[in-house]
């Protein structure tokens, strides 16, 4: 047993560790697109409802009560996820797979200003995360997921590391009641969910940080798109500085994030470099582009009427 652990899980919330149970069981798996793709998917002719669990719980398609087996409907109650919708019901929160585990996250389309997002950036954090591990030579004792949403990314690292102490921090309380509820349907109790603003509420250094933070310049400013700044590159920026104080000797901050290109500019790599070319010596750090072009309908919008593209881009600082 580990001697921190997160909040216990009250009726609706053990209900929706049964129902993402009861799902595996029959085979569910969903892989979350972007909400352009979802979008176009949705408007299909023949896919206004839902006619099966995926449409129910990964398309979040309005549907009839005899469409669902009792059993789920019943759970879906007890979880206090329906709402009335068209004459039928339709789920508050979808269940998306990845890597074998199920992960329950904000219904589409999420424009509420608490949405917990789950879509590719999550399988590209994930992705950079296990490539890290996969490649790692020192243990891993303690890590901190900043800004951890559905907690993907901790729960990767949980388990991965089961001896190691996870903390998974965020402002949000729905990605805090989220991630708890994620963590349960996976069966990691090493992994601490806190109310946590960047790093605070967490004491000592980690052996491992990661952040996969918002980083589009989003008129509605939402918490899990508004990154902050011209470009969306700030809060990035601010979560690697409120990391590299926070690392063990030898430790590593892995960052995930986007970045927008004005005139063949990096706009994250020059907020961050402000950071880096703070004249320590006692850490190097590597920078690659994991994907040139996501996004792109963004380019449309004012905020990026300079931009040529928005890259997915993965920075990674060692301590030494």
């Amino acid at each position: 047993m580990h001697a921190q652990s997160s909040p216990p899980l009250d009726d609706t919330e053990r209900a929706l560790v049964r129902l993402a149970l009861a799902a595996r069981e029959r085979g569910y798996r969903f892989v979350t697109p972007t909400p352009a793709t979802h979008e176009r998917v949705n408007s299909r002719p023949g896919n206004r409802w839902a006619g099966d669990l995926r449409g129910i719980l990964g398309w979040s398609r309005p549907f009839k009560a005899e469409n669902l087996p009792g059993e789920l409907f019943a759970l879906m109650q007890q979880a206090q996820i329906l709402d009335p919708a068209e004459g039928g019901w339709r789920s508050r929160l979808r269940l998306s797979s990845l890597d074998g585990q199920l992960y329950w996250h904000s219904a589409y389309p999420t424009t509420e200003a608490d949405a917990v997002f789950f879509g590719p950036d999550t399988y590209r954090f994930v992705q950079a995360i296990g490539h890290y591990l996969g490649s790692c030579k020192t243990p891993i004792t303690r890590a901190f997921d900043i800004g951890c949403g559905t907690g993907a990314g901790a729960l990767s690292i949980a388990l991965a590391q089961p001896a190691a102490q996870i903390w998974a921090g965020d402002i949000n309380a729905s990605a805090l009641r989220l991630a708890r509820i994620n963590a349960a349907v996976a069966g990691a109790d090493n992994m601490i969910v806190r109310h946590s603003d960047m790093l605070g509420g967490a004491t000592g250094a980690f052996d491992l940080i990661v952040a996969n933070p918002p980083y589009l310049n989003d008129s509605m400013q939402r918490a899990y798109r508004h990154g902050g700044g011209s470009h969306g590159q700030e809060l990035a920026a601010a979560m690697l500085a409120a990391a590299l104080p926070r690392l063990a000797p030898g430790g590593t901050m892995l960052l995930y994030t986007g970045t927008a290109f004005v005139d063949g500019r990096d706009t994250f790599l020059e907020a961050a470099r402000r950071v880096l070319d703070d004249g320590s010596h006692n850490r190097r750090w590597s920078y690659r582009e994991m994907d040139p072009d996501v996004f792109g309908e963004e380019l449309d919008s004012p905020a990026y009427r300079d931009a040529e593209r928005i890259a997915a881009v993965v920075l990674q600082v060692d301590s030494r």
